[in-house]
């Protein structure tokens, strides 16, 4: 039962990551309200095809264009965002009834089901709230969330992990906690960026081409009060503004994370530990150059999709060397 609890859980996870990259190809492929109702699509659980289907679609929702691409993107993401959901409510349900004979962290796996229901609601007014971006970046963060704490019970649960007593390395954990912490803002401004539809308003390396437009006080005009967020509301200066943010933090992401991971490789003297820090070092230079790329070839979708992927990879990875890190205290 222990090892099949392991591998549910770790299935959860490798799902976790597919929901969060099938999240960003719904934002990016402009598909976020391809559906305009939740959990189904225009009153069906799958997209409407047939002519009688169509016709109650316009029937029903006379404001929305069908459109069947982006309908069915929308719906792919859903599909296994539920599927997650299952999977994680019955991680908790074991969880609770092993609880008394096996050593399973009972308290985070009900936290990942709690996070689970609020990121379900996050999705519903997503769609509801017609893509408002606090709304977004928050469903955005939700997914991440939920990524990183599948990860940490998937740590807790793997006995193989080996750890020895290194007072060099344990005085490194709060370095390598404040250098997460980092990283998550760095994720959640780049979550910012998308749900503003701002990546296009700062062409250039490394500033911006109209970096004279930059201002600290348009950070503050918030995107409120619109009847739709679709394709974004906020002045040119303003996205312009946000981009550039967040290519800064990027710098301090890079600084502080990469420097937190040279220290533990430096000092660490077992090889997993070593092994976890490379890892994280390759993954962190990787996403500024894919980061650059993008820039340079003008946003096309496959690497800005790939620019999440790598960020949801650089934040397990990162979230296992703090666990290792601190394992050792």
């Amino acid at each position: 039962m222990e090892k099949k609890y392991k591998n549910i859980v770790l299935f959860a996870c490798l799902l976790a990551a597919v929901v969060v990259t099938l999240g960003a190809y719904t934002r990016l492929s402009n598909a976020g309200l391809g559906c305009p109702d939740w959990p189904g699509c225009y009153g069906f659980l799958t997209v409407p095809n047939e002519h009688h289907e169509i016709s109650a679609a316009q029937s029903a929702f006379p404001e929305a264009e069908i459109e069947p691409k982006k309908a069915w993107i929308e719906m792919v993401h859903r599909y296994f965002a539920g599927t997650l959901g299952l999977v994680i409510l019955a991680i908790a349900l074991l969880a609770v009834r092993r609880a008394a004979t096996r050593p399973i962290p009972v308290k985070l796996s009900l936290f990942i089901l709690v996070l689970v229901v609020f990121q379900a609601m996050l999705g519903m007014w997503t769609v509801t709230m017609n893509l408002q971006p606090f709304v977004v970046m928050g469903h955005l963060l939700g997914g991440f969330s939920i990524l990183a704490l599948l990860t940490l019970l998937v740590l807790r649960l793997n006995q193989r992990l080996v750890f020895t007593d290194e007072p060099a390395v344990r005085t490194l954990y709060p370095l390598t906690l404040g250098a997460l912490g980092v990283l998550i803002v760095q994720i959640a401004l780049g979550g910012w960026l998308a749900a503003n539809y701002a990546a296009p308003h700062c062409v250039g390396l490394p500033l911006c081409q109209n970096i004279e437009l930059f201002s600290l006080e348009s950070l503050f005009h918030l995107p409120v009060g619109a009847s739709n967020y679709e394709y974004g509301v906020l002045p040119f200066e303003t996205r312009l503004s946000i981009h550039l943010v967040h290519r800064i933090w990027a710098m301090v992401t890079l600084a502080v994370l990469g420097f937190a991971a040279f220290k533990v490789y430096m000092s660490a003297i077992g090889t997993q530990l070593k092994g976890a820090a490379k890892l994280v070092l390759f993954l962190l230079i990787a996403q500024v150059v894919v980061g650059g790329a993008i820039v340079h070839w003008q946003f096309p979708l496959h690497l800005t999709l790939f620019h999440n992927f790598m960020a949801a990879m650089l934040l397990i990875s990162t979230v296992r060397l703090v666990y290792l890190v601190r394992a050792k205290a």
